[in-house]
């Protein structure tokens, strides 16, 4: 892909037409009418005070050539002087009402963006880098912001190129003609960048998202790139990345600055030609020399708007731009379709898979024709080597992801037809590594039930153990947990997860065990948590400790995406098969009883050295 590597498309990303961009964000603008029309009423003003000073100094001057007087000096500059005050107020105001229409407008584009990426599917995450997301909904919509607020700026130098216009016919037809004869062609020029300035903002948009998620993904895994020495490395990569950045956008900058020396030139042409073609009747008396003044100056101020108008076009794209990447991201269609929305009243926790057939990817297939029905109640475990679709059903589950194929049925009624907020809402899951947000404990235990009070939350949490894991935390329930959790240890964040389970009391839970080392006395405490809520849900728990095992009510032992084996611990021994064999792999060590085998040979650390260190290992 070479240097534009990381700058395609999304899969989501759309075109849309100026038109289509347009009508979308004047839908945004429609609550904002009276603020509109107030912009409109200032720039009007704005734009006739602009337009009259070049008139009063022209009526001025002719006065000052029939008879100078002081106190014609004294009004004119006194004149000058309130329209000067009257623009600056009016400028003001403007501006401030319309900075309160755009921050408005932006927070509602931001809060439908931000809304629409929490409710895509777990695969639209898995498929697309969030820092990607972030930037649209960040700078992307910063930028729009700024585009918005150049729109007025140039809503109001047109209006006074108008006026401008009206008052050049009164001073001398012909030469007002000379000047529209230049104006298309100023106007050409700056559309024949349309095509470009579009297309190297949106090259700049998308290498901003490249180095967001450059940051991201170096701040979020630096305590593993610092365990394995590997700062310079993700420093490099950053580096890689802000190069790629500054070249895009200096390619962009070039792009849309050229425009100006162009534009300027064209307009410097035009005006030198009216300067020389109205100094000739000037010259023979036929013009009077404020007549002159006024209508080289008026030509001079009607280039700066068409000129800004022009060069604008090409901002305009940039504006354009992050609006259809914002929008792209809003009219991304979810992957998981429902059918029917029916509220989801307290569930039994009744599960059936009916020939269900299910792939993240057509090169993918997880499950084939697979068929379980769970009873309400009911706790089974899942176990399988890795890829044999034990998360995958989990997923399924929680109507994260779309099956292509069968029917899954919550309660004897098609999980399509749910509502998947109250749906939702009934289920409880904990991941192989749970996520803690950043509060107290008690903030995150109360993370499903935010009515409860501290002192339910404690009586919750001494159900395990009389409470003695609150005792191992420096604050207790009020202790700050970290970044992701960071300040706890592992135990400690499984317990606080299950914790916001089960005060949840959720119908349905799904666990995907964690694998990381504890102590028994941790494990013990989880034990009893897991035992508390297995006791009110039915239960899909992801098996990797030989306790969670031993503890459910119905083992389901996958391969390649089918049911091969089921029963419970000891009936699944007695067969002898798979489940024996897994059991041997993976959970007879840690039982009480277990001796582990005497070493066939030596483990050969030296292999994973490298050649020019291997032998020098101390004695």
């Amino acid at each position: 892909m070479g240097f534009f590597r990381g700058l395609e498309a999304e899969d989501y990303d759309r075109q849309y037409s100026d038109r289509e961009l347009v009508r979308r964000i004047a839908g945004y603008f429609r609550p904002h009418l009276g603020r509109i029309l107030a912009i409109n009423l200032l720039i009007l003003a704005i734009a006739a005070g602009d337009a009259a000073q070049p008139l009063i100094v022209s009526r001025g001057l002719d006065l000052l050539a029939e008879s100078p007087r002081l106190d014609t000096v004294l009004i004119l500059s006194a004149a000058v002087l309130a329209l000067g005050l009257f623009n600056w107020g009016g400028n003001w105001l403007r501006r401030w009402i319309t900075a309160l229409a755009i921050a408005d407008v932006v927070a509602a584009l931001r809060n439908d963006a931000f809304q629409a990426s929490v409710r895509h599917d777990m695969s639209f995450f898995d498929q697309f880098q969030s820092g990607r997301i972030i930037s649209r909904i960040t700078s992307d919509t910063e930028e729009f912001a700024q585009v918005t607020q150049l729109i007025t700026d140039i809503l109001s130098r047109l209006i006074m190129a108008a006026i401008l216009i009206g008052m050049l016919f009164t001073v001398s037809w012909r030469l007002t003609l000379v000047v529209l004869v230049f104006a298309p062609v100023v106007f050409g020029v700056a559309l024949s960048f349309r095509r470009l300035a579009r297309k190297v903002t949106r090259r700049g948009f998308r290498v901003l998202a490249e180095v967001n998620t450059a940051i991201q993904e170096a701040v979020t895994g630096i305590s593993v790139a610092k365990n394995f020495r590997q700062e310079a490395a993700i420093y490099e990569e950053f580096l890689e990345v802000n190069r790629r950045s500054y070249q895009v956008n200096l390619q962009r900058g070039y792009a849309l600055s050229s425009l100006w020396p162009i534009l300027n030139a064209l307009s410097g042409i035009g005006t030198a030609v009216v300067t020389y073609a109205g100094g000739l009747p000037a010259a023979v008396g036929t013009i009077t020399i404020g007549n002159l003044y006024l209508f080289v100056d008026s030509v001079r101020r009607f280039w700066l708007p068409v000129v800004n108008v022009a060069a604008f076009w090409s901002q305009l794209q940039g504006g354009l731009a992050a609006a259809e990447r914002i929008f792209a991201l809003i009219d991304a269609e979810p992957t998981v379709q429902q059918e029917d929305e029916h509220p989801a009243e307290r569930l039994r926790g009744e599960i059936c898979f009916a020939d269900v057939c299910f792939s993240y990817s057509e090169q993918e297939r997880v499950l084939r024709d697979f068929s379980l029905h769970i009873a309400p109640g009911e706790s089974v475990a899942l176990v399988g080597r890795t890829g044999a679709g034990k998360t995958s059903i989990a997923r399924l589950i929680a109507r994260f992801y779309e099956f292509q194929e069968g029917r899954i049925e919550i309660d004897g009624r098609d999980i399509r037809t749910l509502d998947l907020e109250t749906y939702r809402r009934q289920l409880g899951i904990v991941s192989q590594m749970p996520f803690l947000f950043s509060g107290s404990v008690a903030d995150n235990i109360r993370y499903a039930r935010p009515d409860l009070s501290d002192e339910e939350i404690e009586a919750a949490a001494r159900q395990i153990g009389g409470g003695e894991w609150l005792e191992t935390l420096p604050a207790g329930l009020a202790t700050d947990v970290g970044e992701r959790g960071s300040r706890l240890s592992m135990g400690q964040r499984q317990l606080t997860a299950l914790m916001r389970v089960l005060v949840q009391s959720p119908a349905i839970f799904i666990l995907d065990e964690a694998t990381a080392s504890i102590d028994p006395f941790t494990e013990a405490q989880i034990q009893e948590a897991m035992d508390l809520i297995l006791q009110r849900s039915t239960s899909i728990l992801i098996a990797h400790r030989l306790s969670t095992v031993r503890a459910v009510d119905r083992i389901i032992v996958l391969e390649n995406g089918r049911i091969i084996e089921e029963g419970d611990h000891d009936e699944l021994m007695a067969l002898n098969k798979h489940y024996a064999e897994l059991y041997d792999t993976y959970f007879r060590h840690q039982s009480l009883d277990y001796r582990p085998p005497p070493a066939e040979e030596d483990f050969d650390a030296e292999m994973f050295l490298p050649e020019q260190l291997r032998g020098q290992a101390p004695a």
